[in-house]
């Protein structure tokens, strides 16, 4: 007899958990970035952010709408870079309350704010905004048309939605248990549904009433790879720069090499979990955590 144990987070406690390893480890930004010769993982995630602003036309005073918007670092840079008024959606309290703490930090409280709602029923009513933009986010929507239709139904006519999405390139195949091993690590640590074709994404685009003006898969002709940064013998830069950061980094984690990397940062999770530190299920997020990146940086290649 087999036993199949199945653990199920449910995606709001999850993200209560992996925001503040999210923040530790990308900063403000949950988002990657590829990068270009010389420049730092931190500077790439900010012309990523641009780079959408500049796609989707924005002018000073523009309603602009963030949908699954994290903890609102791409929403004020782009508002700080496009002199718009940015609002930020998102099912996630603890993430909003953190993100208006950073807004009143950047002094964006007149220009940035959020609103607690589940995309697939976007509280909005019709042609609301001048632009909308998802930075991998809608590749958590359970019905994807029915994401992108409300996308559709709070843009206004002829305005602009911009993403970018997580896909399975045309390279994955279903066939192969590799393949499937690492759509899967990357799906449970990152508590995705099924990641979809890049195709499928462009066909719902389609059927929720979008043309689609331009597509690119933007990794290629990267000279730095998006998740070189997550890949222990290429990069030094998996921890902040902060004190704790520097110190783990410079003192304990570099000494011992990669190897105890993994163990000395769950032992130390472990720790602040049972003091009473870090809540309750860290040390299990931070395995999941590590997984994920495992698959990511196998996906990635």
């Amino acid at each position: 007899m087999v036993i199949i144990i199945v653990l199920v987070f449910q995606v709001n406690k999850y993200y209560d958990l992996v925001t503040s390893f999210y923040e530790y480890g990308w900063g403000e930004s949950f988002h990657m970035a590829p990068r270009w010769k010389g420049e730092s993982t931190r500077e790439s995630i900010k012309r990523h952010e641009h780079f959408i602003a500049l796609h989707l036309g924005l002018k000073p005073g523009d309603k602009v709408l963030d949908v699954g918007c994290g903890i609102g670092g791409p929403l004020r840079e782009i508002s700080q870079f496009s002199s718009t008024f940015v609002t930020g959606l998102n099912n996630n309290e603890y993430q909003i309350s953190r993100g208006k703490t950073l807004n009143k930090e950047a002094g964006v409280e007149n220009t940035c704010d959020f609103v607690k709602a589940d995309f697939m029923k976007i509280p909005f009513p019709d042609n609301s905004f001048d632009a909308v933009y998802a930075i991998e986010a809608t590749c958590h929507a359970p019905d994807v048309v029915g994401c992108y239709k409300e996308i559709y139904r709070v843009l206004k006519p002829g305005q602009r939605f911009a993403a970018y999405e997580w896909c399975m390139t045309d390279s994955f195949d279903p066939d192969n248990q590799e393949h499937q091993k690492i759509k899967a690590d990357i799906e449970i640590g990152n508590g995705l549904p099924d990641i979809r074709l890049t195709g499928q994404c462009l066909d719902a685009l389609k059927q929720a009433g979008f043309d689609v003006i331009w597509e690119k898969d933007v990794v290629v002709g990267a000279h730095v790879s998006w998740y070189a940064h997550l890949d222990k013998k290429e990069s030094q830069s998996s921890f902040r720069l902060s004190t704790l950061g520097r110190f783990i980094t410079e003192n304990m984690v570099r000494p011992l090499q990669y190897a105890a990397h993994s163990l000395l940062r769950n032992f130390l999770v472990g720790v602040l979990e049972c003091v009473g530190v870090a809540p309750k299920g860290s040390k299990r997020v931070s395995a999941f955590l590590e997984n994920a990146a495992e698959g990511l940086l196998a996906g990635g290649k």
